[in-house]
């Protein structure tokens, strides 16, 4: 099966005055790091993934490898992708 390259998990949008900052914090579900397996059921598989952060999928500013570990796990039908986001 081929998968993306890359596939949009969460996004937030946060508007800045000129030179002004602020700290943002996603929470990202494990659940998320699926994928639709051949017979159409959602996936966890384990293995290394990288999360990207940035303002576009060309201005990748952030990157961190995480390890899923345990079993190959499918998701229930009625799971929703659901993050969350906060700004400081």
């Amino acid at each position: 099966m081929v998968r993306p390259v890359k596939e949009l998990k969460a996004f937030g949008r946060v508007e800045l005055q000129p030179g002004e900052a602020k700290t943002v914090t996603f929470t990202v579900p494990v659940d998320m790091l699926c994928f639709t397996g051949p017979e159409g059921y959602r996936i966890v598989e384990p293995g290394e993934h990288e999360l990207q952060l940035g303002a576009s999928s060309a201005d990748i500013r952030q990157r961190a490898k995480v390890e899923v570990t345990g079993k190959t796990r499918q998701l229930p039908k009625n799971w929703k992708m659901e993050s969350q986001f906060s700004v400081a």
